[in-house]
């Protein structure tokens, strides 16, 4: 089982590389995020690799940081997301995006990628809910999305957090971009605060 990659850059394809490793080529599927990373031709390279390994094909998935490559196992664990559809997630969303559109419950965003459509969104954010938790928000956000427990002052302010980020979405934002952006502004105005502060502090957010 392969698990990292260490060479030169061979070639590189709109889905692909080829990491030549002391003269043995490794043809290795990556997002446009990791290729974009990895420079020029014969340029030194490491990558993190997945290994699947099926009847007919041995292939590898490689990424640019263990993050990218926690993900794209996370998001292959949901049925009908398959290790190319994970990439072309991986591909249009960082890491952190993905955290925050699955918290953010925004199918829209995730259906960027190519081959999620509105129902396939739904499910990846509807299976990975309670995976990402507070990863992307906090857990005050995590709480009112979740529907998980929470002292009586983390409710309050998850109410509150609720209530800024439905004005944001009013005002034309997008879910996760609003769930972001008031995320930011809770941290910074602390846990007693009122949702007439959160907005414009919010809106400041995503302004800058």
């Amino acid at each position: 089982m392969i698990a990292r990659l260490r060479g030169l850059l061979d070639s590189a394809g709109a889905d692909h590389a080829v990491i030549d490793c002391s003269g043995v080529g490794y043809l290795v599927f990556c997002s446009r995020r990791t290729l974009g990373l990895l420079g020029g031709p014969r340029e030194a390279v490491a990558l993190h690799v997945e290994t699947h390994v099926r009847e007919d094909h041995i292939h590898l998935y490689g990424f640019a940081d263990t993050t990218e490559r926690d993900w794209f196992r996370l998001l292959t664990t949901v049925q009908g997301v398959g290790a190319k559809v994970a990439l072309a997630i991986l591909s249009v969303l960082s890491p952190d995006q993905v955290a925050t559109a699955i918290a953010a419950g925004d199918k829209a965003m995730l259906a960027r990628a190519e081959g999620v459509g509105p129902k396939l969104a739904g499910r990846i954010a509807s299976e990975l809910k309670d995976k990402v938790g507070g990863i992307a928000l906090g857990p005050a956000v995590a709480a009112f999305h979740t529907g998980g427990a929470a002292p009586a002052a983390a409710t309050a302010e998850a109410g509150a957090a609720s209530d800024a980020v439905s004005a944001l979405v009013n005002l034309g934002y997008g879910r996760a971009e609003a769930f972001a952006a008031v995320a930011r502004a809770g941290g910074k105005l602390g846990p007693e605060a009122t949702v007439s502060a959160i907005i414009p502090a919010a809106l400041r957010e995503l302004a800058s």
